[in-house]
């Protein structure tokens, strides 16, 4: 058996004050496995998207009426409410996953040697935005899935998403002052491809917000546009996107860029070909569930490919350790005497 350690009070006093810095002291983690903490809460961060979608699909938007309770009288779903209730449930426990996924990220950041603070920053980062977003559900339900609500909450969950994104590329590089791989035109072409792909997934919202899906069976507010409208705006959008990546590939090529920018541009380019796929038989088909959540999952993929491309045109080198000089070129001591 695996002798427990024996704790002293003023270790235990230190580990209540300061708990991450108690766990520092004592572990340091693989660059690997910080890597790979913060890439858990990528993970998370697309699958509390995708269920936040399956909860709208099916209806179960309204499946715990209350917050923070899921009733008056129950913090829990219960047997008379049935499916729905199980749904809603579940996505507000998953959001307690999310949470251990960025508190790993950030246990890993502060005990990493050496201690980088802009790391440990990052998940602090994505916590407080976890945070908000619970608060914000927890107002989307209240409000009984007011469409502007709901548009936030998704849009927050992207800022999520971004954070999360920045975190897993910052703990893969070093320190220094970034170091830009492309000219500043080409940097500028990119900084406008995610202006507009930002503006795309906004319209997106909108788009939802009009739309047949309104995340319950009774009379759900929707937003007064006509939805043909604001679909086929959104549509121009996502070809404008394309157009950008297309334009971007072929600069990158032409400036015989670094490989890393480009195959990250070639990667955006083909996730928007299969959203786009997705987007137009959905339509068509007068979007059906299953293809609305895929769509969901689509676009997290799109802006997860849109912030590569972005952090792909820099690069944060390690600080070069001192190296001694040879033991040939250091003056002898004087000798005694």
């Amino acid at each position: 058996m695996v002798r427990v350690p024996k704790l002293t009070r003023a270790e235990v006093a230190q580990a209540v004050r300061n708990p991450l810095q108690y766990i520092a002291e004592r572990w340091t983690p693989s660059p690997r496995t910080v890597r790979r903490a913060a890439m858990s809460a990528v993970v998370m961060a697309v699958l509390i998207v995708v269920t936040g979608g399956a909860v709208r699909l099916t209806g179960s938007g309204l499946g715990c009426p209350t917050w923070p309770k899921c009733t008056d009288e129950s913090l829990t779903a219960t047997s008379e409410m049935g499916f729905h209730g199980v749904i809603e449930f579940g996505n507000r426990m998953l959001t307690y996953v999310l949470c251990a996924a960025v508190g790993w990220a950030i246990i890993a950041a502060r005990s990493a040697k050496p201690w980088r603070r802009s790391l440990t920053r990052l998940g602090w980062l994505q916590f407080w935005v976890v945070m908000g977003n619970a608060v914000l559900g927890g107002i989307v339900v209240l409000v009984g899935l007011n469409p502007y609500t709901v548009a936030a909450h998704f849009l927050l969950s992207t800022a999520l998403l971004t954070v999360a994104m920045v975190t897993w590329q910052r703990a893969g590089e070093g320190d220094e002052a970034p170091r830009p791989l492309v000219g500043k035109a080409v940097s500028q072409l990119a900084w406008l491809l995610a202006a507009v792909a930002g503006l795309l997934v906004a319209v997106g919202t909108v788009v939802t917000g009009a739309g047949r899906h309104a995340g319950d069976s009774s009379d759900v507010h929707r937003i007064p546009i006509d939805w043909k409208m604001i679909t086929q705006l959104h549509a121009d959008l996502a070809w404008a996107v394309v157009a950008l990546t297309v334009a971007l590939w072929f600069v990158l090529k032409a400036v015989d860029a670094p490989v890393g920018p480009r195959h990250r541009a070639r990667d955006l380019l083909l996730v928007l070909m299969a959203q786009g796929v997705i987007g137009y038989v959905q339509y068509f088909t007068d979007t059906p569930e299953i293809l609305v959540g895929l769509h969901m999952l689509g676009s997290c993929l799109v802006w997860i490919a849109v912030v590569r491309v972005l952090l792909s045109l820099r690069e944060r080198p390690s600080a070069a350790a001192a190296v001694p000089g040879p033991a040939a070129e250091r003056p002898e001591p004087a000798a005694a005497g």
